[in-house]
């Protein structure tokens, strides 16, 4: 029998992240997918601020920024108007070093990430299926089989199911997925064209008669992707629709011109989220575990999610640096998420493709009034970003999340103070201003990082306080604030919950 630590199903960028995140911690790991080859299209586009803020944990941000195509404003237009232009901006109270959104398709994003862990001396395993597994307390045995038809068992001390909306993982543990399917087809297709909305920002034009469009830039120039709706008189047959079957009447709202075609593809849409996130030993990620309409491009951001919360957890517990009960706050920091913001971008989703009399309205009268409002108000367009960012995301009500200080609380993600930042997967302390000399001998005894960084407005102005103590986990979140800095509290925290931060237990 075939061993290793971590078995993780499925190459998306779920699965590829959280095999590169777990080889950065030391962890061994193998990744298999059925697919023989990776995907050459695809529909997930954008990049948020906070995964290219926990990319810097894998050495990824800079060569994915380099890569792709940043985007400094949201056009909407109505019935081929254009009405308003919401530049992003980022909130100075709690700012971040990437204060945009990046266009970089999911296919090169894979291939990225591919070459990475290739360079870590992982391959993904192509051709290869999960045929199903048993758990004890121990261990997970999983049965495989390969693109010759053999199978294969694996032991593992954990499996991670990135497989996807149809995950085997899923499936096997008989863990439900409740949710529905919007009744619309959609389409997706990517071209070179000229025209107003093909200058390097993103537009979206809503129509009485819910005819979508969604305008992407591309990195290069004159290249875009559409995403829109299937007219009800089209729906009948799309299985043989073609682009030009909608181009005359999607793309005349917005005057663009298509040059070439170079794929088109249909599709529909889901919003659902497992009720469990765990069972034992096996863990639901991305896709496995929760589908979302593209309202606001958080699915792919959330499954990257996902594995930068999960990663430094599995690798504590096998490394004896905490408990098992430390693996119980994956589900309850990300299933709560998943479930606030699949029941968002349902709304918003549902608003801007129903054909319901008051949706019409909405899109026709009210966002046409709402949407200068909102470019107008640096206020609202910084809790726009905060939001569609993710860096407004938070665990404060985790157990693993503790304390107030400044504006702080546990469980919330550490700002970001320019020049006085530090990017490691370990455990840590930061102190703005003095750390007293108790602290500093108590955390060399434990082999905990201290960071002390001298007071400046900045660390003031993003709600630290000054000589405050933040027990910062390896994914960059608060798990501690006190504003005592004491040790002893911090030596209470610790015990509770069996955190080790030396040597491998």
């Amino acid at each position: 029998m075939e061993r290793t630590e971590v078995l993780i199903v499925g190459a998306g960028p779920t699965g590829l992240v959280l095999a590169l995140w777990l080889t950065r911690l030391g962890i061994r790991v193998r990744i298999v997918d059925r697919a023989e080859a990776p995907g050459t299209t695809s529909r997930a586009l954008g990049i948020q601020a906070r995964t290219l803020e926990l990319y810097r944990l894998l050495d990824l941000a800079d060569a994915v920024v380099g890569a792709g195509h940043r985007v400094p404003a949201v056009n909407l237009w109505t019935a081929g108007t254009r009405r308003a232009r919401l530049a992003f901006s980022a909130d100075p109270r709690d700012p971040t070093p990437y204060p945009f959104l990046l266009i970089y398709p999911q296919d090169a994003h894979e291939r990225l990430l591919i070459e990475r862990l290739a360079a870590a001396g992982i391959r993904v395993e192509r051709g290869t299926e999960l045929v199903g597994f048993t758990q004890d307390r121990t261990r997970v045995v999983a049965t495989l089989r390969t693109t010759e038809g053999a199978q294969v068992q694996v032991a593992a001390a954990y499996l991670a199911g990135c497989d996807g909306a149809r995950s085997t993982v899923r499936e096997t543990i008989g863990i439900e997925f409740p949710g529905g399917t919007y009744e619309r087809f959609f389409y997706v297709a990517d071209i070179a064209a000229d025209g107003p909305a093909v200058d390097g920002e993103i537009h979206l034009n809503l129509d009485r008669a819910a005819d979508v469009l969604a305008v992407f830039p591309l990195a290069e120039r004159g290249r875009v992707r559409l995403v829109g709706t299937v007219l009800d008189d089209h729906a009948g047959r799309r299985e043989s629709l073609s682009f030009d079957d909608i181009a005359a009447t999607a793309l005349e709202r917005l005057r663009i011109a298509p040059r070439t075609v170079n794929w088109f593809s249909t599709y529909r849409v889901h919003h659902r989220v497992a009720a469990r996130f765990r069972d034992g030993r096996a863990f639901l990620l991305g896709d496995a575990g929760h589908i979302h309409s593209p309202a606001g491009g958080q699915g792919m951001n959330t499954g990257i999610g996902d594995a930068m919360n999960l990663g430094w957890k599995l690798a504590a517990c096998l490394r004896g640096r905490a408990d098992d009960a430390l693996l119980d706050t994956y589900e309850t920091e990300r299933i709560g998420f998943a479930r606030r913001l699949v029941a968002t971008t349902d709304r918003v989703f549902t608003l801007a493709t129903s054909e319901n009399p008051l949706a019409q309205l909405w899109r026709t009268r009210l966002a046409p009034l709402l949407a200068p409002l909102v470019a107008g108000s640096p206020a609202l367009r910084r809790s726009l970003f905060r939001t569609l960012s993710q860096i407004a995301l938070a665990y404060r009500h985790s157990a693993l999340s503790a304390g107030r200080a400044g504006r702080i609380h546990g469980g919330d993600r550490l700002p970001w103070v320019a020049g006085a930042d530090v990017v490691g997967s370990e455990w840590r302390v930061h102190v703005h201003g003095a750390a007293a000399p108790d602290l500093a001998r108590w955390c060399a005894q434990q082999d905990l990082g201290l960071h002390v960084v001298a007071w400046s407005p900045e660390a003031e102005h993003v709600g630290l306080a000054r000589d405050a103590l933040y027990l910062v986990r390896p994914d960059g979140y608060v798990a501690l604030a006190d504003a005592e800095a004491s040790v002893p509290t911090l030596a209470a925290f610790q015990a509770q919950h069996g955190l080790n931060w030396g040597a491998d237990g």
